[in-house]
């Protein structure tokens, strides 16, 4: 039996190459990268001005069917297509987000892929790597302590401390965070009130950071964040406060993209994080479109499955960034499909063509749905050595029924080898059939209107029901002329609905929205269902308990 290696004793295999060589690569020049240390760097805007003018390449989104713990791997799906796309002579390059210090040490995990499909330093990527996670930490804290400051030395503004709406953030799951006090101690220490404190990740400057065009348009987005209503229920933004000045500074560098590569020296862009169930879930869209202006083939994923990550991003990013999709991989695994349909986590090895069969709804659903976007899909499942002749079979037939193709994958054990079957139906899905791109709903239409239509057309739900205090929300946002604007879900990644045990494919439910509120500065309106945690817990034993760093440096138990 062969030796089972970690997904970080592969990657220290692997002899990576200096970044200014990985630079050259996409056409970018020495002096146009700023480099952190031999293997990561960042890209000048000088580059991203030199580039505008150069003809944009096609953009394929890889999202995935509803998340189960069998695991999907849609990032280690990305970054194989993107080598198998090289290896059958594309020039082409990934585009992922930044993993967050919460998942990393909690359970899920990091973002770097796995096996030989990874992007490196893996270790720093995963850990602090170049720092945007802490400048926006900080950027969004230095907000709330010029917000608590100016309601301590008068309160010129009139802020109303009974309705603060922003929250401090911080880049690690800490559940004793979520419902604070703070203020105690006297006059001297504050006003005394209650706050939270979200992850990073859900922070609405990392949304507004990754929605950016460039440093002056996050400016302008920074000064419209709303933190607070006045006396009179009337907004106080961070402008008010005189604050986007100073975050800006933080952030200088953190708008910048990140420059690594994958394991086999392929280019990729690593920039920005929004969780897909709490925010929108895509990379940054400045290190999309100069990908896009780097390469003839951008691969790029979105969080979760197809009904968050992908929906956020066709009805989100493309809409904001006049993006325009040419093809969507939809990544899936047999043993994933066969939860779905019933089977338990401990009899997933045993073939049963029955469930896969009940659970393959699942996956039809998100066929469907990315089609009423106007994409063309291809379907890459994620093959494991338990998969047997007469489910696969099964899978191909099903999905034919949809129209769509179904490539085996084997990238985790293969590279981009493993993928070069994907990377030609991809290139030949992309050349046979066109894309007619269009998001599923009008940002004019109200509120309700475009929280009916994600639920009814994507999710398949019934109806969707507000509560009193969201009805009121919607009302304010009206009055105030902030309802025109996209619709970002915060729902379980679990399900189509908002009960995370719903698994399969389920219809006609009810999905209750709890809370709405506007992230002006990111420019779409939030409308949280169901218990959604904006601030994490660890587990009762954290991946944390396992790391250990040596006295070489070397690290164990990060993956």
């Amino acid at each position: 039996m062969a030796e089972f290696k970690t997904d970080i004793e592969i990657a220290n295999e692997v002899e990576m190459e200096p970044i200014v060589n990985v630079a050259k690569k996409c056409g970018l020049h020495e002096d146009e990268i700023e480099n952190y240390g031999k293997y990561k760097a960042k890209i000048s805007f000088d580059a991203i001005e030199r580039l505008e003018k150069e003809k944009d390449g096609k953009l394929i989104l890889v999202t995935a069917i509803t998340p189960t713990p069998a695991g999907e791997g849609k990032s280690t799906v990305s970054i194989g297509l993107t080598q198998g796309l090289n290896k059958i002579g594309k020039n082409s390059i990934v585009a992922l987000r930044e993993p967050s210090l919460g998942p990393v040490f909690g359970v899920k995990g990091g973002a770097a892929g796995g096996g030989y499909s990874q992007v490196v330093p893996m270790e720093d990527i995963n850990l602090h790597f170049t720092g945007d996670l802490h400048a926006m930490t900080a950027a969004n804290n230095l907000l709330a302590a010029l917000l608590d400051n100016h309601i301590q030395q008068g309160n010129v503004l009139r802020i109303d401390s009974r309705n603060v709406t922003w929250k401090r953030v911080l880049d690690m799951n800490d559940r004793s965070l979520r419902n604070i006090v703070i203020g105690l101690g006297g006059k001297a220490e504050g006003f005394v009130r209650e706050d939270h404190f979200m992850i990073t990740v859900a922070s609405e400057i990392m949304a507004a950071l990754c929605l950016s065009h460039d440093l002056e348009d996050l400016k302008v987005r920074l000064a419209r964040m709303i933190v607070a209503y006045n006396l009179d229920g009337e907004p106080v933004t961070a402008g008010d406060l005189q604050a986007q000045g100073a975050m800006a500074m933080l952030l200088k560098d953190a708008i910048k993209p990140n420059l690594v590569q994958t394991l086999e020296h392929t280019p990729a862009l690593i920039h920005g994080g929004p969780f897909a169930n709490i925010a929108h879930g895509c990379n940054s869209l400045i290190a999309t479109k100069l990908g896009l202006k780097m390469s003839d083939y951008l691969v790029t994923e979105a969080g979760f499955g197809a009904d968050l990550g992908a929906e956020k991003f066709l009805d989100i990013k493309c809409r904001l960034g006049g993006l325009n999709p040419d093809a969507v991989v939809i990544v899936a695994t047999i043993k994933a499909l066969k939860m779905h349909g019933g089977v338990p986590k401990t009899e997933l090895s045993t073939e049963n063509v029955e469930a896969l069969e009940k659970g393959f709804a699942n996956l039809g659903r998100h066929i469907e749905n990315l089609k009423k976007f106007g994409l063309p899909v291809v379907v890459a499942v994620n093959r494991f050595v338990q998969d047997t002749d007469a489910e696969i079979n099964l899978l191909i037939e099903k999905c034919k029924e949809y129209g769509v193709e179904v490539s085996l994958c084997e990238v985790w054990a293969k590279g981009g080898e493993g993928a070069i079957d994907l990377a030609n139906k991809v290139v030949n899905l992309i050349e046979t059939e066109k894309s007619n791109y269009k998001p599923i709903y009008d940002v004019e239409d109200t509120i309700e209107e475009k929280l009916n239509i994600i639920v009814k057309e994507i999710y398949r739900g019934g109806k969707v029901t507000l509560t009193p205090a969201a009805k009121k929300q919607v009302k304010k946002l009206e009055e105030l002329g902030l309802d025109k604007m996209p619709i970002c879900m915060a729902k379980t990644q679990f399900s189509f609905s908002d009960d995370p045990k719903a698994v399969g494919a389920p219809e006609g439910f009810e999905i209750t929205v709890q809370d709405v509120r506007v992230s002006a500065g990111a420019g779409f309106i939030v409308c949280q269902t169901s218990n959604i945690m904006i601030m994490p817990g660890l587990p009762k034993v954290p991946a944390a308990n396992k790391m250990d760093v040596k006295a070489d440096g070397s690290m164990v138990g990060l993956f």
